[in-house]
Formats: C-alpha cells, sequence, structure tokens
C-alpha cells in the first residue's frame, strides 16, 4: 500500500478559511458551520487538517450542504512541511516513517471514535474522505457497523492505503470520485469497486474524472489543465450526494 506523490503537490485556493480550532473525542478538529442536526466528518489528505485547501472545502460543504463539517488532526499534530513538499524536496520528508506513525491501524480507533462522537450529538452524519481519508470513510460505511450504522453516507476521493475488502464490506450509500490517472487508485481497484458496488444492496455513485491525476480534488491546480474544473466539480458532485441522504 502506498501513497502518491501526487498528494503532496499542494495548491492553495483563494480565500481565507472561517471556522474554528476546538476539540472532537479529545481530538483537536477545524469546526466551521453550525447546524445542529446534520454533521459531515471530512477527513484530510497528507496535508493534515492544517492545510488551507481542506479548510476551505469544509467551508464550502458547510454552506452549501447545510451542515455542520468537523476536520479532525489525525496525524498527532506532525504536519508535513509545506514548504518543503512544494519544493520537491523529498529526500528531506520520511514518508514511510509518517505513514508508520499514522497507520491504520494506529488512527482507524480515533476515526470510529469522532464519527461515534457526531452520531450521539447530530441526528445525520456524512464521511468524506480523500486520498490519506479515502481508507478511513470505507471503514466507517462497514457492514460491522450495520446495526448502529456511524454515518448515512460517504464520499471517497482517490483514495489511498485502501484494500479490496474495504470496498466489498460497504454497507451505506457510497460515493466515489476516480481520477483517470491514479498510481495508488489503479484500474483494477476502480473495476473491483465498480463491480463489487454494484452486487451490494446499497446505492452508489461512480464517478469518472478523464485526464485529471491523482489529488486533483484537493489541489484544484488552476495550472494543471482540467485540474480546477475537477474539484469544482467533484465538490459539487459530494455535496448534491450528501444532500441526498443527510437533509430530511
Amino acid at each position: 500500500m502506498s501513497i502518491s506523490p501526487c498528494c503532496v503537490k499542494g495548491f492553495t485556493w483563494a480565500g481565507t478559511p472561517t471556522g474554528k480550532v476546538s476539540k472532537l473525542a479529545n481530538i483537536t478538529t477545524y469546526i466551521t458551520g453550525d447546524n445542529p442536526s446534520i454533521s459531515i466528518l471530512l477527513i484530510h489528505d497528507l496535508f493534515g487538517f492544517t492545510h488551507p485547501n481542506t479548510r476551505l472545502l469544509a467551508d464550502h460543504y458547510a454552506r452549501e450542504i447545510g451542515a455542520t463539517v468537523y476536520v479532525p488532526d489525525f496525524f498527532g499534530s506532525e504536519i508535513l512541511p509545506f514548504d518543503k513538499i512544494l519544493s520537491g524536496d523529498w529526500s528531506s520528508l520520511d514518508l514511510p516513517g509518517f505513514l508508520a506513525r499514522n497507520s491504520r491501524e494506529i488512527r482507524e480507533p480515533e476515526i470510529f471514535a469522532c464519527a461515534k462522537a457526531l452520531r450521539g450529538q447530530f441526528k445525520k452524519v456524512g464521511a468524506v474522505g480523500f486520498c490519506y481519508g479515502g481508507w478511513a470513510v470505507l471503514r466507517l460505511a462497514a457492514k460491522e457497523h450495520d446495526g448502529a450504522p456511524l454515518v448515512e453516507a460517504i464520499t471517497c476521493g482517490h483514495p489511498s492505503l485502501m484494500v479490496k475488502k474495504d470496498f466489498d464490506e460497504v454497507a451505506v450509500p457510497a460515493q466515489i470520485l476516480a481520477p483517470e490517472f491514479d498510481p495508488v487508485y489503479t484500474a483494477e481497484l476502480k473495476t473491483h469497486t465498480f463491480e463489487t458496488l454494484q452486487k451490494l444492496a446499497v446505492p452508489f455513485d461512480y464517478q469518472h474524472f478523464p485526464g485529471v491525476e491523482h489529488a486533483c480534488f484537493m489541489r484544484g491546480d488552476e495550472k494543471k489543465k482540467g485540474e480546477l474544473d475537477a474539484m469544482v466539480r467533484g465538490k459539487n458532485a459530494a455535496v448534491s450526494w450528501m444532500k441526498q441522504f443527510l437533509q430530511d
């Protein structure tokens, strides 16, 4: 399992995040929106919960869906240096070590705890995850929670660190956002996703984004052909999907 280097080619959107930083399940969390009934757990990519793109996307979800959006820090206060990432200084970044410190086994209990905290507070809960957050939302959607689902629906964009079993066990409505070029979410995994979700008794929405690469939905780089449009389309797709299952 791996994460594509494309994840770490960030592009900061215009604007300033409007939320606040507080706690969720004792984890430092960016929170935006004020709907007392609908919440969304947004699980960040490698840039972490402080990245402006992630917070601005959370602000969009809060406004456009009408939800309170939570972006917890699932990297234990560790932040990859944006400047080294943006300059391509890969030799100074210990990505294998970083991923070992933030493995599925280590972070899954925290992710489940956050979802359970939201479930106890809100009438409806959705989950959105990109790259590193992709495997996490699949786990939140798993059938092991079927007796007491943690979320109403998920959106999963260019996931990383996932295995086929994660797709096999989806038990809530699932939306998949898939760039054409993705060395991590491979053609084999995409085919497995599409064939598997058809067999499960859940609604699913698989959207293909031609001409763009892994990380496009968070990066939105206007200098890359079609990427900003893909980011906007991906944001709109997630908004529409969540409205279907979170709004009465």
